[in-house]
């Protein structure tokens, strides 16, 4: 009712501000102040009604409304200091006490307000302390011994009423006492009903956490067993909850896993001590091993915290599961840039100790063979000028293709150097190729053959970078060729594509250097006094000019065997041209990264 509101917020007020933190102890607080209160200031605003009626009120009847006071005074005792159980004792004290007066002076044992004490044990009740409860119940016991002792001895005032007075204050008596009774009891049903309302409400708050929070709860028995999943795991997992009670859940970790995943939960259980453990979990309902693993993390302590403290015995165990997918990338990520950083050392450390060697020699030759010539005093016969002049002119050369390499290398990692597409016929341009690099094959003693296909159509593409495709790898085929051996050019159409390969049956290349081929500078079993003279830039050359044409490269070998480059070439690059995909890139470039540095990639989804 409206009219009550102003009651209630007051008694809210004086409710003890630390017990204001937990509903239920507010609420037993209220159920202590309001009684008392309104029931002391009724008593005592219908006093003058009582003496209208009655007439000049006796002293027991002023000390009776007097002591009404006292539950006034105790419930501002609770307000100020909190003390929930003393406040129950004083007002016991002080019921046993109003009891004790009044029956004293109305016949002891056998008054109407000896029943009263019947109920001081029962207010008692409502602090759900048995402490209480017990003094409680002495205070009566006392006071119904005391009021004996008294009837016995004759030591009670003498009682002045009739028979019919009697027996309307025993029935006064009962009544009131049932009354209080009853109200003690509707109280105490609002403290249970209070009690529930807040479990059930505690509940569908844990409820509603367990529901919206991305994270998955699991409750595990001793044996490690799940009894509870949280709704998350469906989003996690993306099978049902029920599905990974039991050992459901131990069923989706990876096989490789499980050891940490039960040792984490045994270490809670029996130990008494929170693990932490990442491991990977399978999701759906796949029961193969083929299935996408996803990574967590499990943060798992014992339920039971006795148990946790003893250390003994064994205890269920709560954890908490978290997708740390992304986490791993990051972390993954942060491995391939520190590899593709020692990788960008590794590389200016082989830059310079390749170009230490490659610039030196050619400068030195030009430098040397310069100065004897510009000597007056020297002489020189004609056919030695002549070979010093050839020398000069053959390291000028040397010297510029390096740097030409260096160049285009750059200007393809940058981005900058760019083709011109035209129709051209591939044969005329492998045989001239052949022609071209003849007498370099006849000197180092390696026979070149052409197995070129009879209809091989026209290819429309940049004429000079096939070119310089073709001359990087026939000149790396005859350099790793020995005497004897021989270097075979195909070409044939493949479907939309022309393949050109180029074949020596040389030194071949090792297994573990086949991943890092093309990449800047490198050269297979590289020293700084290789037999085999070069930069290392041919290949890479090579795979950017490919590339560029959206084609493939396919490098075969096997030491001692020789090596095989296939190069792919689409018959018309324009129209093989495909928008970039910037994820697609990173996602090709972390993996060239990563099999550079042995550092496993996790492929998404």
């Amino acid at each position: 009712m409206s009219f009550l509101t102003p009651l209630w917020h007051y008694v809210d007020a004086l409710v003890y501000p630390a017990a204001r933190q937990d509903a239920l102890t507010a609420a037993r607080h209220r159920a202590f102040i309001a009684p008392r209160l309104i029931g002391s200031f009724a008593a005592l605003a219908s006093f003058p009604v009582f003496v209208a009626v009655r007439g000049v009120p006796s002293i027991l009847e002023v000390g009776v409304f007097a002591w009404l006071v006292a539950p006034i005074l105790i419930a501002y005792f609770l307000s100020r200091t909190g003390r929930y159980e003393a406040a129950h004792v004083l007002s016991s004290l002080a019921l046993t006490g109003l009891v004790l007066a009044v029956a004293f002076c109305t016949g002891g044992i056998a008054s109407f307000a000896a029943i009263w004490l019947v109920v001081v044990p029962l207010e008692a009740s409502l602090s759900a302390s048995r402490r209480v409860v017990a003094l409680a119940s002495i205070f009566a016991l006392v006071a119904a011994g005391v009021l004996l002792i008294a009837s016995a001895s004759g030591l009670l005032p003498p009682v002045h009423s009739t028979a019919n007075e009697h027996g309307a204050l025993a029935a006064l008596g009962v009544v009131s006492a049932a009354l209080y009774a009853t109200g003690l009891a509707l109280g105490a049903e609002s403290l249970a009903r209070t009690s529930v309302w807040l479990l059930y409400a505690e509940e569908d708050r844990y409820r509603l956490l367990a529901r919206n929070m991305t994270d998955v709860i699991t409750r595990h028995g001793k044996n490690g067993e799940v009894l509870f999943v949280s709704p998350a795991a469906e989003s996690l997992f993306c099978v049902k909850p029920a599905a990974l009670a039991g050992h459901g859940l131990f069923d989706h970790v990876h096989v490789a896993d499980r050891p940490a995943f039960l040792t984490a939960l045994a270490d809670a259980s029996v130990h008494g001590e929170g693990r932490s453990v990442e491991f990977r979990i399978r999701r759906g309902d796949d029961s193969g091993q083929s299935g996408r693993f996803v990574w967590v993390e499990m943060r798992c302590r014992p339920l039971n915290e006795a148990d946790a403290e003893a250390a003994t015995g064994e205890s269920e165990v709560v954890a908490v599961l978290r997708d740390i997918s992304e986490r791993k990338a990051h972390e993954q990520a942060i491995e391939v840039a520190r590899a593709e950083q020692e990788r960008a050392s590794l590389s200016k450390s082989r830059f310079l100790a390749t170009m230490s060697h490659e610039l030196r020699t050619p400068l030195n030759a030009i430098i040397g063979f310069s100065e004897m010539l510009t000597k007056d005093n020297l002489v020189v016969q004609p056919e030695r000028r002549l070979e010093y002049a050839r020398l000069i002119n053959e390291s000028g050369h040397h010297l510029l293709s390096v740097v030409n390499g260096i160049l285009d290398m750059s200007k393809m990692e940058t981005g900058n150097f760019e083709i011109t597409p035209e129709p051209f016929a591939p044969a005329p341009v492998v045989a001239g190729c052949c022609d071209l690099l003849a007498l370099k094959a006849r000197d180092a003693g390696v026979e070149i053959k052409s197995r070129v296909q009879i209809d091989l159509p026209e290819i429309v593409g940049d004429r000079r970078a096939f070119n310089q495709i073709l001359i990087n790898l026939m000149s790396n085929a005859i350099k790793f060729t020995p005497r004897g051996g021989c270097v075979t050019v195909s070409a044939q159409r493949n479907g939309s594509k022309i393949d050109v390969a180029v074949e020596d049956n040389g030194v071949g290349i090792g297994e573990a250097d086949l991943p890092r081929l093309g990449e800047a500078f490198f050269q297979a079993r590289g020293t700084y006094d290789r037999r085999h003279d070069g930069t290392g830039l041919g290949l890479s050359i090579v795979k950017g000019l490919v590339k560029l044409h959206y084609g493939d490269i396919d490098i075969r070998s096997r030491l001692g065997e020789g090596t095989r480059v296939t190069v792919s070439l689409p018959i018309d690059c324009e129209n093989h041209k495909v928008p970039a995909d910037p994820i697609r890139l990173v996602t090709e470039r972390a993996g060239e990264l990563a099999a550079a540095a042995n550092v496993p990639v996790k492929k998404s989804a």
